[in-house]
């Protein structure tokens, strides 16, 4: 059975990182965006209609049991997870059952916040850390994929 990591394309700072780490474990790769990109000829690239999740649906409706879902959109990981797959961020954190319920609210609450112009910040800039950290989770969801 051919494993699947489905990349979120649309601002991921990691697909380097993830088209090498699957290579070195045989997993097959589809990138997700909504505008043509350049990918690797081993690489599956599927450009979906602009709009609101409809790359996040396209995902949602593929990924299953025994997938890795590559996304920082808290939504998509949490649709990934109910389908049985893994969801990575692009920093290296794993979304679980026990912590997406946290991350939905917290983002719920901050686009709260936004509405009223509260100036809640955006994300801190991707760093080599996060690079390090991204590659480490690939590896070991990859390996805990690959016991079940």
């Amino acid at each position: 059975m051919a494993r699947t990591i489905y990349v979120d394309a649309d601002a991921c700072p990691v697909k380097e990182e993830v088209y090498k780490v699957a290579r070195r474990h045989r997993w097959q790769v589809k990138v997700v965006a909504n505008a043509f990109i350049r990918t690797p000829p081993d690489v599956q690239l599927t450009v979906v209609d602009s709009g609101p999740d409809i790359a996040d649906d396209w995902i949602a409706e593929r990924a299953g049991p025994g997938d890795i879902v590559v996304t920082n959109d808290i939504p998509l990981a949490g649709r990934a997870l109910k389908a049985g797959a893994a969801a990575l961020a692009a920093t290296g954190k794993p979304f679980t059952q026990s912590s997406i319920g946290a991350a939905l609210a917290q983002r719920e609450l901050m686009e709260h916040l936004r509405s009223f112009g509260e100036m809640t910040g955006g994300p801190k800039p991707f760093s080599q850390a996060d690079r390090s950290r991204f590659l480490s989770a690939l590896d070991a969801a990859i390996h805990k994929a690959a016991r079940t």
